[in-house]
């Protein structure tokens, strides 16, 4: 049996017209029917012949992840727990922003780069998710804002767990299906893809023009990077950012640098001036992140003050800086802790 969902639109047409014998116009009314309007079963494709319904049925298989736990906090972010064929557990959060709702994707299970501060790299790496897997994510947090009247899914940001350049060929295929104006229809514009960055994989990615990455440095310097992120490190820092300033830009984009303010490792106003150094000559801009300590703290979170000043100095500095707004500490919304609750009890 075929995974339906993990077919691109070539697959699909191939599939329809060879396997099942349909003619072709119907490869546009059913990818349509899995995408935009988002079917978890075939008989709900109600302008398909009934048989090559009955064919699509006994030849393939259409299922959405479960929905295992979710998660309401107070602040509106909802965090979803999804139970994967297999049985393995994903965690996909969805954050309510001025009238929309941008989602955060996983595309592995587990983590092998053991970031110091993630939860979900301290579980190790269990496998790949597929263009099915990680796609419907985004069928399932659509159809609950749906469900629940809430405002629209408009951004997707490739930040839940694992690394998304290690699943490449998954990553490609996934964006390909969002970019399609007859599929999920999101333009790349809407798209961000966080990586701890590995120099060829952004190529292929730059290359494709599908979307813009937003790079994890979170260090100013690479010995500081190696002690709090050991793996992603073995990419020397500055051929990291060398590599970004030849990434394929449009006239108005920026490449956007991540940094996690952790309470005394990196947080420092002569940690902000290495930054500088580092940062201050290149087309970018930063999104800074304060450390949620949770309830198994990793690290200790940040002084307030400390971090307004941290982005003072950047923008006395001509860098722009923002301060991301942390949202569902009380649900406890960082990939990897809903997970690793899930397993305990």
């Amino acid at each position: 049996m075929i995974d339906i969902l993990n077919l691109d639109y070539e697959e699909l047409e191939t599939f329809i017209s060879k396997e099942l014998k349909g003619p072709k116009f119907r490869v546009k009314q059913i990818w349509q029917w899995l995408w935009q309007k988002g079917v978890s079963n075939f008989d709900d494709m109600t302008n398909i012949a009934k048989g090559l319904r009955e064919d699509l049925k006994s030849k393939a298989v259409l299922n959405h992840p479960e929905l295992d736990v979710v998660q309401t906090s107070k602040d509106g972010t909802i965090k979803l727990l999804l139970r994967l064929g297999d049985g393995a557990l994903v965690e996909t959060v969805l954050i309510p922003m001025e009238g929309r709702y941008t989602q955060c994707l996983s595309t592995q299970v587990g983590c092998a780069m053991g970031c110091t501060f993630c939860n979900t790299g301290l579980m190790g790496f269990e496998r790949n998710m597929t263009m099915s897997e990680i796609l419907g994510q985004v069928l399932v947090g659509r159809a609950y804002l749906e469900q629940k009247n809430l405002d629209q899914l408009k951004n997707l940001v490739f930040m839940g767990m694992g690394e998304p350049l290690l699943n490449l060929d998954e990553l490609i295929k996934s964006l390909k299906t969002l970019n399609d104006p007859e599929g999920l229809s999101f333009v790349p514009r809407r798209i961000t893809v966080s990586s701890v960055g590995f120099i060829k994989q952004l190529k292929v990615l730059g290359e494709s023009g599908l979307t813009l990455p937003a790079i994890s440095l979170h260090a100013p310097t690479q010995e500081l990077r190696e002690k709090i992120m050991p793996k992603a490190a073995q990419t020397d820092i500055n051929d990291l950012l060398s590599a970004m300033d030849h990434y394929p830009l449009k006239p108005r984009e920026r490449v956007t640098y991540e940094y996690l303010l952790l309470g005394g490792v990196n947080d420092s106003i002569e940690h902000a001036k290495q930054l500088v150094r580092l940062l201050g000559h290149r087309k970018c801009k930063v999104n800074l992140i304060a450390y949620n300590p949770g309830d198994k703290p990793l690290y200790k979170a940040p002084d307030p003050a400390q971090v307004l000043a941290f982005e003072k100095y950047l923008w006395d500095k001509e860098i722009t800086a923002t301060i991301r707004r942390s949202m569902g500490q009380d649900i406890k919304a960082a990939c990897g802790q809903l997970k690793a609750d899930r397993k305990e009890s």
